[in-house]
């Protein structure tokens, strides 16, 4: 069966759709075949793998108003056995027309579920707690939450960790955390190991042993248009999302 993992935190600027992109390009360099749907109005995904505007005209906008999944909605990317259902900005309006329909929170799983020949499907989730994020939770097995290495890096988790459990005890009794990944790590400042250590002992084995540096050609790659490891395979941030990969394919098969 196809895993289907959200990418989920309600905080901005924490690379959530980084992780989102990478960690599916990651995937795909060690085998699997792998589908990104674009949950974020800000449509960032759709940006950062390379579909331009023009390429748009099925996206998950679309997909919610008629409450029917269409195959030509998913859309090629310039790396194989990697898709993407685009977003556009009009997607915001889904969250006020969600409100009044029934099953609003099921709508994206009852799509979902038609989707086949893929190995995993990473939705990359708005940075809002609202219905498109809870959509996207509802339809996932698993959440990987990524946690910014700053100050107030747990300000906020317990909000979302909340969310997740009342989801589960609601909609989706099978909804997991399955990890926490540490982005935006710096080295050069002892703030980021300070914040580790904490959320390491707050969290203990949820957190991924693998950390995303802060690193200038992860900021670079989306403006071409590329994942990180299209864009300079060699580089550290790169690096950081294969180990990721790794240590997630040997988490599943640790079961």
């Amino acid at each position: 069966m196809t895993k289907i993992i959200a990418i989920a935190n309600q905080k901005g600027g924490v690379g959530k759709t980084t992780t989102a992109i990478n960690l599916a390009t990651a995937l795909v360099s060690i085998g699997q075949k792998i589908l990104v749907l674009d949950l974020d109005p800000q449509s960032n995904a759709s940006t950062g793998l390379g579909i331009s505007e023009d390429r748009r005209k099925k996206t998950v906008y679309e997909l919610f108003v008629s409450n029917e999944y269409e195959k030509n909605s998913i859309q090629n990317t310039a790396i194989p056995n990697l898709d993407i259902i685009p977003s556009r900005t009009d997607l915001a309006a889904a969250e006020i027309e969600l409100v009044d329909l029934e099953n609003r929170e099921s709508i994206l799983k009852s799509l979902l579920l038609k989707i086949e020949n893929y190995d995993k499907i990473i939705i990359d989730c708005p940075p809002a707690l609202g219905l498109l994020t809870i959509n996207g939770l509802v339809a996932a097995g698993s959440v990987i939450i990524p946690l910014q290495c700053e100050f107030f890096a747990l300000e906020g988790l317990s909000s979302l960790i909340s969310t997740i459990e009342s989801l589960r005890e609601s909609f989706n009794k099978n909804l997991q955390i399955q990890g926490v990944v540490l982005t935006m790590f710096d080295k050069r400042n002892s703030l980021s190991y300070l914040v580790e250590q904490d959320v390491r002992k707050h969290l203990g084995g949820r957190v991924y042993k693998t950390v995303i540096p802060r690193n200038v050609r992860i900021s670079e790659a989306p403006s071409h248009g590329k994942p990180i490891l299209i864009y300079d395979i060699n580089c550290p941030g790169s690096r950081a999302y294969i180990d990721l990969a790794k240590e997630i394919i040997k988490q599943e098969s640790d079961g």
